[in-house]
């Protein structure tokens, strides 16, 4: 994994903006879990579409790749999956910005988000129990077993795990096996 500066570059703003978000993703993964290479960082943010220029603002375009604000716009706007990219130019990482929106999940891991000590600062953690769903939703959707690799991961790290919410949102959503 690259160092912990380029996840900065995407999470500082955000902090600075004041947007509630949360870190997912193989990143999330990796803190729980054990580390493996990735060239992106998941972004769940709490997004209204009339904040939109400001998160653009906050990402200069001298800087990133931005898409139009009319795009975030949109995209903040959607019921389910609003979903853009933020890319830095120098370095090339990525970040999969995804809207909180009326999803249920994202709703309920922005409320149990944890801060953490992170380079020199903090950043929002997903809970564990939203990462090892999500991880499984993508595995479904994909069949990458890099998914699998680190759902067990994080298990075999012996994270605290709240089992009960858990199977329970496996099994609703048709993943318990």
């Amino acid at each position: 994994m690259a160092a912990p500066g380029w996840i900065e570059l995407f999470v500082r703003p955000l902090e600075r903006l004041g947007l509630p978000y949360m870190v997912t993703g193989s990143i999330a993964s990796t803190i729980y879990g054990e580390p493996r290479l990735t060239l992106d960082v998941d972004l769940v943010i709490e997004l209204d579409a009339d904040r939109s220029a400001d998160l653009l603002d906050a990402f200069p375009a001298s800087g990133f790749y931005r898409p139009p604000v009319e795009v975030v716009r949109i995209e903040a706007s959607r019921n389910a999956r609003g979903h853009f990219n933020l890319i830095h130019h120098e370095t090339g990482m990525k970040a999969d910005i995804y809207l909180a929106a009326r999803d249920a999940l994202h709703r309920w891991g922005l409320t149990r988000r944890r801060r953490i000590p992170f380079g020199d600062g903090e950043i929002s953690l997903a809970p564990p129990e939203y990462v090892i769903i999500r991880k499984l939703e993508f595995w479904r959707e994909g069949s990458s077993d890099k998914h699998l690799r680190d759902v067990r991961a994080m298990i075999a790290a012996g994270i605290e795990l709240d089992r009960d919410f858990l199977d329970v949102e496996l099994r609703r959503r048709g993943l318990d096996a």
